[in-house]
């Protein structure tokens, strides 16, 4: 929203130069983006046409001889057929870049004939859409020699209006803050009484569900459409508008200085009956802007029956437009849907003045005071006789009330507000109250829509008082309070915990492709976005490996071959409120490490992603004696490659999951470079440990005796599971046997068809002696004799 300081004084009586202005401005939250000149360069400047006569090669050309006051006669070739002997014209040198196409003038040889600059016309300078013709300036407001635009040069003061303020989005609102703010006094609107000589003969029909809720209208007869006078045009130039044509120039005005938007339509062109709807799917508008519009079913249209005059608080319709030849006018000044002006706008990718304050909101109590104005003023202008002003629609806006309490201002910043200030802001404002002890019932203003409830009166006082003025504390931080609960704890823990094993953190959308997502579901019924904010993110995922293998496969096709990548979030099985659980998964494809001097290629397989979960969970808190595996696991993974954890005191909820990525999935997913191996952390089904059981350490005791390893080799059924083994072994005595390991499990070969052979090491130590033979051998025995009454097993030779 662009201002300058001679418009502000039309609303508010002040001395303050601009410097004030723009710091009240910031400091009462309406920030300053610029302040910067409208001027245009020297190089255009009041010339007079001393002589104008035929080009000598040219028909329609003219030779002039121009007098720009430097006491040298220059000589421009023109085509306009107004340029004459004594004409006091606009002239353009040398370097004058022209403002509607940007053209660089520079001396031209045009028909043999050099021609020193250019002569222009209002539309070339940016002045108007059309004009016929070279400038024609007065001689008693403009010198020969001065710049034309010295006149213009004011600083246009450039503010970002926020969405909540849509009163400022006309200079009078701005005046109001700033008037509050001390700097200066509102003056008051005048009071309009317009002589109606005729009779209104539009009759207005508002169709239920058509997104128009008021429609004032008057009609002007006999109107003289001439271009803007002087003091007009300067105001819309002074904020980057073009003028047009006065009725025109004039509903633009009275937008930029009430915030009231208004359009006009050409009386001679529609009929006397006219309907505001929805529209209808398929229709055609062509509008203002001369483009072909299709239309969907939920646009507000100002209509003759079937001919769409205009797109209702967005743009107006080319067939029923304004030019200098327009006799009659029909002027609207109307209520629309913020909501239906902002997605049929954003439809049809227009960015109008009008929709943009109509999606903001617009005070309805102005509608009719900003027509009236508007039709004194084209009736000054323009002539013509005025109707008496109609409305259809609703007529009476009620304001909203508010409870405030005086007490709520220091409760929430921190310091008191006497009951003068309250009241002087308020008023200032245009706030009505009532008070009573401490207790202020208030009428909020029609103007003010964002104020809702107790809080935005709280802020209004302290915007206007100074953000300044709040006490500055320090925060009181007891540091001996967690911050983050017990569950957050873990997983940041765990987070950090898969980082340290070389995996890269990733962070994607909880949403997916469905198509993906289907692979890993566990669920018939995807979780369908309805308005995904792109076609292949259209469903909450249900299995973090979603989006990360749509990663993996990008990167491989930037040539990372190798990659560790895991993600910490939601996974989604329901739509309801809590039907998700947290999970933190990873991928690893490729190699451990490659070849070298030392060491051969080594492939990564599903022991290497076990035992980084395995470790995980140790780390995690979990007792390793209360860990267990099973090979049975979810249809992604390989079925002979995966395995799953559980806790023993609970085998209905897995805490974890791994393996290798089925390769039919792989394959649909056309990611190369062999195997893919993941896991899954279910967070939510990891207990948290007690922070009082946490304090208490586990001592780690060091024996001081030597530690004896000694290795067997059974041939057991396949069906045994090693964990099992390691289990049933561990048990046999705790205080000799310290550690059990598998290091070969081999099928085949003279093996029998259902049976393996599987290889343990134990590593035996005692706390307070060194083992002599035979307790090691009596130890032996008995792991052998385990074996063969636990699993059958037969010792290898």
């Amino acid at each position: 929203m662009k201002i300058t300081s001679s418009w502000l004084t039309t609303h508010l009586k002040t001395s303050a130069n601009i410097e004030k202005i723009v710091s009240t401005l910031n400091n009462i939250g309406l920030e300053v983006e610029s302040v910067g000149s409208t001027d245009k360069n020297n190089f255009f400047l009041v010339a007079k046409i001393i002589k104008a006569e035929k080009h000598p090669n040219a028909d329609k050309l003219k030779l002039c001889d121009v007098d720009i006051g430097s006491g040298k006669i220059l000589k421009v070739v023109c085509g306009a057929s107004n340029a004459r002997d004594g004409l006091l014209t606009v002239y353009a040198g040398p370097g004058a870049i022209i403002p509607k196409n940007q053209l660089k003038i520079k001396v031209t040889n045009i028909r043999g004939v050099d021609s020193y600059g250019m002569l222009c016309s209002e539309s070339e300078l940016g002045l108007s859409d059309e004009s016929q013709g070279i400038s024609e300036l007065d001689s008693k407001k403009f010198k020969v020699g001065n710049s034309y635009f010295k006149n213009n040069s004011e600083p246009a003061i450039d503010i970002a209006i926020t969405p909540n303020r849509s009163d400022c989005l006309g200079v009078r609102g701005i005046a109001r803050d700033l008037s509050t703010a001390g700097i200066g006094k509102l003056i008051d609107l005048e009071e309009i009484k317009l002589k109606t000589n005729i009779k209104n003969p539009f009759k207005v029909i508002i169709q239920s569900n058509s997104g128009c809720s008021s429609f004032a209208h008057c009609y002007i007869e006999g109107i003289k459409n001439v271009e803007s006078p002087k003091w007009l045009k300067d105001k819309l130039i002074s904020v980057g508008m073009n003028p047009i044509s006065a009725v025109v120039d004039v509903t633009n005005y009275i937008m930029l200085d009430l915030n009231r938007p208004l359009h006009a339509y050409d009386a001679d062109k529609i009929e006397r009956k006219v309907v505001v709807r929805s529209s209808k799917k398929g229709e055609k508008f062509l509008a203002l802007d001369n483009n072909n519009y299709s239309l969907e079913d939920s646009a507000c249209l100002i209509t003759n029956e079937q001919k769409i005059l205009g797109l209702g608080g967005v743009i107006g319709g080319e067939s029923s437009s304004i030019s200098l030849d327009t006799k009659n006018i029909f002027i609207e000044s109307a209520l629309f849907d913020p909501v239906k002006i902002s997605k049929i706008a954003k439809k049809l990718g227009i960015n109008s003045d009008a929709k943009f304050r109509f999606e903001r909101g617009v005070d309805p109590n102005i509608m009719e005071y900003g027509l009236k104005l508007a039709a004194k003023i084209i009736n000054k202008l323009c002539g013509g006789k005025i109707s008496n002003l109609l409305i259809s629609g609703e007529a009476n806006f009620k304001n909203k009330q508010i409870k405030f309490n005086s007490g709520k201002f220091e409760k929430i910043i921190g310091s008191k507000i006497s009951a003068a200030e309250i009241k002087k802001i308020l008023n200032n404002l245009g706030f009505k109250f009532k008070e009573s002890k401490n207790i202020y019932s208030v009428t909020i203003p029609t103007w003010r829509a964002d104020i809702k409830e107790e809080v935005d009166i709280v802020e209004e006082l302290i915007r206007i008082m100074g953000y300044d003025k709040i006490r500055l504390i320090k925060p009181e931080v007891d540091s001996s309070k967690d911050i983050l609960t017990g569950r957050q704890k873990l997983q940041r823990f765990a987070q950090r915990s898969i980082a340290n094993k070389g995996y890269m953190e990733t962070v994607t959308y909880s949403f997916t492709n469905s198509k993906i997502d289907s692979l890993f579901s566990l669920h018939n019924k995807d979780l369908l976005i309805t308005n995904p904010i792109s076609n292949d993110l259209d469903t909450l995922r249900s299995s973090i490996f979603s989006n990360l293998l749509i990663h993996i496969k990008n990167n491989i096709h930037r040539n990372f071959e190798d990659q560790k990548i895991f993600e910490c979030g939601p996974t989604f099985f329901g739509s309801k409120p809590g039907e998700q659980i947290a999970v933190i998964g990873g991928i690893q494809i490729g190699k451990i490490y490659r070849k070298n001097w030392l060491e051969k290629d080594k492939d990564v397989d599903v022991f290497e992603i076990k035992d980084c979960i395995y470790k995980t969970l140790i780390e995690l808190g979990v007792l390793e004696q209360e860990l267990t595996v099973i090979q049975e696991t979810e249809t992604y993974y390989h079925p002979g490659r995966s395995g799953k954890f559980y806790l023993k005191s609970n085998k209905q909820l897995p805490i974890a999951n791994f393996g290798e990525i089925n390769p039919k999935i792989i394959n649909e997913l056309d990611i190369k470079n062999g195997p893919v191996f993941g896991f899954q952390i279910f967070l939510n089904n990891i207990p948290v440990i007690n922070k009082q059981n946490t304090e208490k350490k586990i001592k780690y005791v060091v024996s001081n005796f030597q530690k004896i390893e000694r290795d067997f080799s059974f041939i057991i059924d396949k069906k045994f599971e090693g964990e099992k083994i390691i289990n049933v072994l561990i048990n046999l005595d705790k205080k000799l046997i310290k550690k059990i390991r598998i290091f070969d499990v081999f099928q085949g070969g003279n093996i029998e068809k259902n049976k393996k052979s599987i290889a343990l090491n134990l590593l035996i130590q005692s706390q307070d002696k060194t083992l002599n033979d035979n307790e090691i051998d009596e130890l032996s025995d008995k792991i052998i004799q385990t074996m063969q009454k636990s699993f059958d097993a037969t010792l290898r030779s």
